[in-house]
C-alpha cells in the first residue's frame, strides 16, 4: 500500500499543479480560519474539490492532500491512515494541515480525523453523502467540526463563470438589465453544474446521474431493484414542486410497501439529488403525515432526466427558488389552508417569511390567486410583508396594511 500511496500522491499533486480554476466559490472565511474540522459536503460534481483546492492554494501548508475517489485506493482501509500519515512526513516534512477529498469512501475515517484534530491539526474534508457524514460526525466528532454545504452554481457564481459579474455594478441600467435577463434565461435552462455549464454536453448530466444512482445510492445501501429507483427518479424529475405521498408514489412505481418508497427517498436526499418539504404545521406528527413537495438539486438536471414540457416553466421556477433558499440555509415549508403559498421560511420555530412563485403574472385571475394565497399566509403567521417572485413583473401592492412586493426572480437571486 505504501508504494501505491506514493504514486497516487505524486499523480494527484502533479495534476493539481497543472489544473486551472475559473472562479472562486463562496465560503465564509471564518469557517476556513476556525480551528475545527471543516466539512464540505454536497452532490457530486458541484465543485467541492474545486473549493477545497481554492482553500488549499491560500494556506501556507499545502502538501498533505489525498483524493480517495481513486480506483487505486479501493482497498484502502482505516488501518492504512497511519501509513499515509508517516508517508506525508517522509515526503514533505512535518505539517499541521490536511486535505482529504471524498473521504466517505473509507469506512471508519472519522476516527483518524478525530486523532488528527485532537493533535492540534487543521483538517479539511469533502464528502458526497449527507446522512453518512452527519451520522459519523455526530458520533465521533461532536464539537470538533463545522459544515459548509456546497450547491451547483448560484446565479451570481454563474455570472462570474461567464465573466459577466461587471454587470452587477450597474444592474438597473437598461443595457445591463437586459443582459442580466438574458443570462438568467440561460441559467434557468442550463442549471449550475460547472462542467455542464462549460461543455453543454448532455452526456455529462447523464453520467452524473448514473454515478449518483450506482455509487451513492445502490452500492452504498446494497439495493438491487434498479428499475424501481429509476422510475421514482424519473417521475419526481418530471413533477418537480408537485405534491405526493409515499402511498401515491408506491402505486406509481409499482411497489407494494410505501416504506420502500420512504427508504428510496431518504437515500436520494442523502445524495443531495433531491429534497422534500412538508406542509407547515405546529404538530410534527401532521407534518410527517401530510403530502410533501419534491424539488431537484438543479434545473438543468431536472430538464434532462425528466419528461419536460412548456407548462413546466412555473414549477421549474419554483424549483430554482427552493434550491436558492437551501443555499441560503433557510428552513422551508409550504403553506396550505383554504389557499396555498409556495414557501414559508422558519427561524427559531416561527415563520419569518412568506414567498409565492409565479412565472406569468399578467392576468387578473392569476394575480388574484397568487395574492390571496400569500395574504392568507401573511395573516396566518402575523407577517407584515410578503414576496411574489415572477419572471419579469416588478411592482408593489398595499393590501389591508400589508405590503406585497412583486419582483423578478433574477433580481432576487442577486440580492
Amino acid at each position: 500500500m505504501k508504494d501505491t500511496l506514493k504514486a497516487v500522491i505524486a499523480d494527484q499533486l502533479g495534476f493539481l499543479e497543472s489544473a486551472s480554476y475559473s472562479i472562486s466559490r463562496n465560503i465564509l472565511q471564518n469557517l476556513v480560519d476556525c480551528p475545527e474540522i471543516l466539512v464540505i459536503s454536497g452532490i457530486r460534481r458541484s465543485g467541492k474539490s474545486t473549493l477545497l483546492q481554492q482553500i488549499r492554494r491560500n494556506q501556507p501548508e499545502k502538501d498533505y492532500y489525498l483524493n480517495f475517489d481513486d480506483d487505486r485506493l479501493v482497498n484502502f482501509t482505516v488501518n492504512d491512515f497511519q501509513t499515509l500519515y508517516e508517508l506525508f512526513i517522509e515526503l514533505f516534512g512535518i505539517q499541521k494541515t490536511f486535505y482529504f477529498d471524498e473521504i466517505q469512501n473509507v469506512v471508519g475515517w472519522e476516527r483518524f480525523v478525530r486523532r488528527l484534530h485532537d493533535g492540534g491539526n487543521k483538517v479539511f474534508i469533502t464528502g458526497s453523502n449527507a446522512t453518512m457524514l452527519s451520522r459519523e460526525l455526530g458520533t465521533h466528532l461532536t464539537g470538533r467540526y463545522v459544515r459548509h454545504e456546497l450547491y451547483p452554481f448560484s446565479f451570481k457564481e454563474f455570472l462570474a463563470f461567464r465573466g459577466q459579474q461587471v454587470l452587477l455594478q450597474n444592474m438597473h441600467g437598461t443595457t445591463a438589465r437586459a443582459q442580466l435577463k438574458a443570462l438568467f434565461n440561460e441559467y434557468f435552462t442550463l442549471g449550475g453544474f460547472p462542467v455542464f455549464v462549460r461543455t453543454k454536453e448532455p452526456e455529462t448530466l447523464r453520467y452524473l446521474l448514473e454515478s449518483i444512482l450506482y455509487k451513492d445510492i445502490m452500492a452504498r445501501n446494497k439495493l438491487t431493484n434498479e428499475k424501481e429507483l429509476r422510475e421514482l427518479v424519473f417521475y419526481l424529475s418530471s413533477n418537480v414542486a408537485k405534491l405526493s405521498t409515499y402511498n401515491s408514489l408506491a402505486r406509481i412505481i409499482g411497489v407494494k410497501n410505501a416504506s420502500t418508497v420512504k427508504s428510496y427517498l431518504s437515500f436520494l436526499q442523502d445524495s443531495y439529488l433531491l429534497f422534500q418539504t412538508s406542509k407547515y404545521d405546529h404538530s410534527l406528527k401532521k407534518q410527517l403525515m401530510n403530502a410533501k413537495k419534491t424539488y431537484l438539486i438543479d434545473n438543468g438536471l431536472a430538464k434532462r432526466i425528466g419528461f419536460s414540457f412548456s407548462e413546466n416553466t412555473g414549477y421549474l421556477l419554483e424549483n430554482l427558488v427552493f434550491v436558492e433558499l437551501q443555499r441560503r440555509n433557510k428552513t422551508v415549508y409550504y403553506h396550505s389552508q383554504k389557499k396555498e403559498c409556495d414557501f414559508v421560511v422558519c427561524d427559531d420555530y416561527s415563520v419569518s417569511e412568506a414567498l409565492q412563485v409565479c412565472a406569468v403574472f399578467e392576468n387578473a385571475q392569476t394575480e388574484k390567486r397568487e395574492v390571496e394565497g400569500l395574504m392568507e399566509a401573511l395573516e396566518a403567521y402575523s407577517l407584515e410583508k410578503g414576496l411574489i417572485l415572477t419572471l419579469d413583473v416588478e411592482k408593489q401592492l398595499k393590501i389591508n396594511s400589508k405590503t406585497v412586493e412583486i419582483m423578478p426572480v433574477w433580481k432576487w437571486l442577486l440580492a
